[in-house]
């Protein structure tokens, strides 16, 4: 990450935040403020949304103590930095136009990943379909963590049964293609045999390394590396149903799963995630909590444009460096329509308080 701003300390602090009335025009009409008037399309954007999955963040951002630094080498300033900004967006009315002043007033952009191009990928919550018990239909069990054993199996033992019969079934699906999907989306929802509806999450891992399976498809020349996607390797699996056995084996690594409090999908953070407007991001460089602005290309949109004010709010395992970010499109098929294909590149700008402690200066 590499850009250079002032500390805050040289600067007047900012005013309270007014309520807009403004309408959709006067919006767009409105100055910008200079740091902001080279993110093509930040007029454009809903800051709205943005604005309500940040309030989010600032309910655990502000538990923390004061002192306590925000990303890597406090480049976000300390968790006291954040006391304005968060007190404030608790009066700003619900509007693009107030929710844009609110970030415009209280943020500066520095950028994330330099002049290079980062990849985003996206990531969604699946629905799948389960029973408390075993039966003919439902026969694929989803797994609570073991306690430590003396050498923990791999995915291929497991799906031989190295964990039947131990009491660790949490409950069970229709579908083995739909469990491994889980497992990479980290968290899901399933609709009972009984009507109810459970949340699951992450619970741990096996411990065995992680291998992308799309790589394997790519050199059994199965799939094309241009078109590889979650999209893409769910229909190859689809296809080759006496196949994925063997393709799925290659990844040793296997999840584990808990019955979550709430049904909503929940972050790193432990708040509820946002659709469009959560981002999964490697917490060593982007800080959780931080709002990002992001400039894309390839993106699952109309135009393939994707310039939007999203929250880093999660983390994930393949999410690693600073120009590496996973965006939640939300729930369900539509979601996984957006989320599977997306191989957007582009760049990010991390948003910082104006008034944070001194001697931090620069993103790297």
């Amino acid at each position: 990450m590499a850009g250079c701003a002032g500390s805050g300390a040289d600067r007047p602090a900012p005013g309270p935040v007014q309520r807009s009335v403004a309408g959709p025009a006067a919006a767009r009409d409105a100055p910008v403020d200079p740091a902001y008037a080279s993110l093509a399309g930040w007029r454009d954007d809903g800051q709205a949304a943005a604005l309500a999955a940040f309030r989010k963040s600032c309910s655990r951002l502000l538990r923390q103590p004061t002192q306590y630094p925000v990303g890597r080498d406090g480049i976000a300033g300390r968790i006291g930095d954040w006391a304005g900004p968060c007190q404030a967006a608790d009066a700003v009315e619900a509007t693009d136009a107030a929710a844009r002043a609110f970030f415009e007033r209280w943020f500066e952009p520095l950028p994330a990943n330099g002049a290079d191009d980062g990849l985003f990928t996206g990531y969604y919550e699946p629905v799948l379909k389960g029973s408390w018990r075993r039966t003919a239909k439902f026969s694929v069990p989803l797994y609570r963590a073991p306690g430590k054993l003396r050498r923990m199996p791999t995915r291929a033992q497991i799906e031989r049964g190295a964990l039947a019969r131990r009491g660790l079934e949490l409950l069970w699906v229709d579908d083995p293609i739909d469990a491994f999907f889980l497992e990479i989306q980290g968290s899901g929802r399933v609709h009972m045999a009984d009507g109810s509806v459970v949340g699951v999450e992450y619970a741990g891992q096996n411990g065995h390394p992680y291998f992308p399976v799309g790589r394997a498809l790519v050199r059994w020349g199965e799939l094309d590396a241009d078109g590889m996607s979650m999209a893409a390797i769910r229909e190859w699996m689809r296809r080759n149903p006496s196949r994925v056995r063997s393709l799925t084996a290659l990844n040793r690594s296997h999840v584990f799963f808990r019955v979550r409090e709430i049904e909503e999908a929940r972050g790193a953070m432990g708040i509820r995630l946002t659709a469009g407007r959560s981002l999964a991001v490697d917490p060593r460089y982007l800080p959780l909590g931080a709002p990002v602005w992001l400039d894309l290309a390839g993106a699952p949109t109309g135009d393939s444009r994707l310039r939007r004010l999203v929250v880093a709010q999660d983390t994930g395992g393949a999410i690693k460096g600073p120009a590496r970010g996973d965006l939640f499109w939300g729930v369900g098929d539509e979601a996984a329509a957006a989320a599977g294909p997306m191989r957007a590149r582009g760049r990010a700008w991390l948003l910082v308080p104006r008034e944070r402690t001194a001697g931090v200066t620069a993103a790297r």
